[in-house]
Order: structure tokens, then sequence, then C-alpha cells
């Protein structure tokens, strides 16, 4: 017979939960603090609460790996959007000028996708945030699942 003791907490315990929340808040807030398109402070943040807490508690381990494979996954999408700027600059100069009837709608549409990018990434933050408070699991979107 299985006593309360015994059986696994439905809500994890208050640390842990601070802990997890840490995980998203400090991405969120390093990489804001030294420039949110370089990306790598917020990756460091997650990368750091993973692995000082991963081995403590599956909770912590499961929103740090989130928050880590999320910023990693903006970092990754974030050098891609650089470099394809850098093209289209790039066929603009090689082509003389005349490449700008291409290059420039698709730097707008290019400019309006790392917009979309940024505020999917300030907002999935602070639900994290959010939901790891409360105690609830959350997955999120366009993350590339990198570590596991």
């Amino acid at each position: 017979m299985e006593t309360a003791a015994s059986l696994p907490s439905a809500q994890p315990a208050e640390t842990e939960r601070h802990w997890a929340a840490m995980a998203h808040l400090s991405a969120l807030l390093l990489a804001l603090m030294t420039s949110w398109m370089a990306g790598v402070a917020g990756t460091v943040a997650a990368l750091t609460v993973w692995l000082l807490k991963r081995d403590e508690s599956p909770f912590i381990a499961e929103h740090a790996r989130e928050a880590l494979n999320f910023n990693l996954s903006m970092l990754i999408y974030a050098c891609g959007a650089c470099a394809l700027a850098v093209a289209l600059v790039g066929a603009t100069v090689f082509t003389l000028g005349i490449g700008i009837v291409l290059t420039l709608p698709a730097g707008i549409l290019l400019v309006l996708a790392c917009a979309a990018l940024a505020v999917t990434w300030l907002v999935c933050s602070v639900i994290a945030t959010i939901k790891a408070w409360h105690g609830e699991a959350y997955r999120y979107p366009l993350s590339l699942r990198l570590v596991r």
C-alpha cells in the first residue's frame, strides 16, 4: 500500500518552480540586456541553469532544456537572417544596384520576418516563465529539439 509520502506530488516544490522560471527569465533578461539579436547570452543563461540543476529535478531540467533549445533555435534563425541579409546586399552590390528591384522587396520581407520572430521570442519567453512559475509544462513553438 502506498502512503501519501510515496506518491509523486502533482505540483512541483516552490524552489523547483522558481528555478524553472529563472531558466526562462534569465535567458530573456540577459538576451535583452546584451542585444537580443546576438542571442548568445540567452543561450548561456539557459545552459547555466540546465547544467546546474538538471540532476536535481526533472521539472527544472525540462524547463531549462526547453529554454536552451528555444534560445539556440532563435540564435540559429538570427544567424540565418543575417546571412540572408548579407546575400541580399551582396546581390545588390554585385548587380551595381540594378538588383534592388528584387532585393528590396525581399529585404522588406526579411525585416518583417525578423520582427515577427522577435515578437514571438519575447511573448513565448514570457509565457514560458509564467507557466513555469505556476508549475505547468510548456513547449515552445518553432523550437528545434537540439538538446535532449
